[in-house]
């Protein structure tokens, strides 16, 4: 009889704890909501007043509200083309191997980036796979020109995994077809007068 009674006062004990928790839980709850007047002001956590809001809305209206992100933060990478040298310094540091580049050599003068380096490569294809991304920043840190950056945009979630490949390109596919055309045209006509003028040595010699 004393195990019986035991047992039925630690079931009691246990459903009184349940009925308390609840009704604790209820009252911090409904304490929160009433206090809820005001919208707390989104700062960064190692802001000295990120724990002193108490009170007040802590949920935002994404995507039309959102935290403030650090100015430190690898989120998604974005390669400004104009002042990219293709010169594959990103792709071979890469870990992951997330950096796809070809290069067409320019047969005439393309210009300059906005730091002055001038331009010899074309990139009829530079991807970057951010489904690959590790968010290194090893890319960024030997760019030479500055062209590569992680940008604050870190919500790019896509349903179709091959929509998280980031095309960057100066060139069409047929534009590329015909700068390379251009490119292998030079080098036959270097290489003809090249030996010509070997030739022309030869006879004279």
């Amino acid at each position: 009889m004393k195990t019986i009674e035991k047992k039925a006062y630690k079931h009691e004990t246990g459903f009184w704890h349940v009925v308390k928790s609840l009704v604790s839980g209820a009252r911090l709850t409904l304490r929160h909501f009433f206090n809820a007047n005001e919208r707390r002001k989104p700062v960064y956590v190692s802001d000295d007043s990120y724990f002193k809001q108490p009170d007040g809305l802590a949920t935002l209206t994404y995507p039309y509200e959102a935290l403030p992100v650090p100015d430190n933060g690898r989120y998604r990478l974005h390669n400004e083309i104009d002042d990219c040298i293709v010169c594959d310094l990103c792709a071979k540091v890469c870990p992951v191997n997330c950096i796809t580049i070809e290069s067409v050599k320019a047969t005439e003068d393309i210009g300059v980036t906005s730091d002055g380096t001038k331009k010899r490569l074309y990139a009829p294809v530079f991807d970057i796979d951010m489904a690959k991304c590790c968010y290194c920043g090893l890319c960024t840190a030997v760019c030479p020109t500055d062209c590569l950056t992680m940008t604050p945009v870190y919500d790019f979630a896509e349903v179709d995994i091959k929509n998280m490949i980031y095309h960057f390109t100066d060139l069409s596919p047929e534009q590329a077809q015909e700068k390379q055309r251009l490119f292998e045209k030079q080098q036959e006509e270097m290489a003809a007068a090249k030996a010509a003028a070997l030739a022309a040595r030869k006879q004279q010699g």
